[in-house]
């Protein structure tokens, strides 16, 4: 248990940039917010498209940041990012000391994700990156801004479901989607133009 979580918590979101598949690299950025209100600061990494080191680069970002000292969870933007470069949040989670909440929009197909695997050499090493992030469970989360209630699932590494559910419900103002999670995304949609300066 955390405790008290303190309205201006800081958390580091990480979402990856638009790619495409004749690309060997992508960028993660990771957003570093108070709590649902202000965005403090902002670091980058670059992971391998369909590779296996998303984690291990997020790690290295987060523990090189100047704010790592301050900061108390990671949340993600799903598990997948670059293609199929599988977080493994239990990494993750041991490299940097901080407990790892996987925000996911939709509840997924894992037979679809399954398949989609198939493709790869080391499917069966995925599959098993994707199975030990760990159940997928729902929470209600209240748009604050629409005053709707909407169901959306997280997964999470180092912290227990009660704490992962109220830093959940305390991120998510503007939409049912936490804040630095939501904001990376911004972000992120934000440098598919900057491809076009290669």
């Amino acid at each position: 248990m955390l405790g008290s979580i303190k309205p201006e918590i800081r958390i580091i979101g990480f979402d990856d940039a638009p790619f495409t598949f004749a690309d060997k690299k992508t960028l993660v950025l990771g957003v570093v917010c108070r709590g649902g209100t202000q965005l403090d600061g902002v670091v980058s990494a670059a992971i391998d498209v369909d590779g296996t080191n998303a984690a291990e680069k997020m790690a290295r970002a987060i523990n090189s940041s100047p704010h790592k000292n301050q900061l108390k969870i990671i949340m993600l933007d799903g598990v997948t990012f670059g293609g199929f470069n599988i977080a493994d949040i239990n990494a993750l989670n041991k490299k940097t000391g901080l407990p790892v909440i996987v925000v996911i929009r939709e509840k997924p197909c894992m037979e679809a994700i399954r398949e989609s695997l198939s493709k790869f050499k080391d499917a069966e090493k995925r599959w098993k990156l994707i199975e030990k992030a760990g159940v997928i469970r729902p929470v209600k989360v209240a748009n604050k801004v629409i005053k709707e209630t909407k169901t959306i699932y997280y997964q999470a590494a180092g912290i227990c479901n009660e704490d992962a559910e109220n830093i959940i419900k305390l991120t998510a103002v503007n939409s049912s989607v936490p804040e630095p999670v939501r904001m990376a995304h911004i972000l992120c949609s934000g440098l598919k133009d900057a491809r076009k300066l290669k």
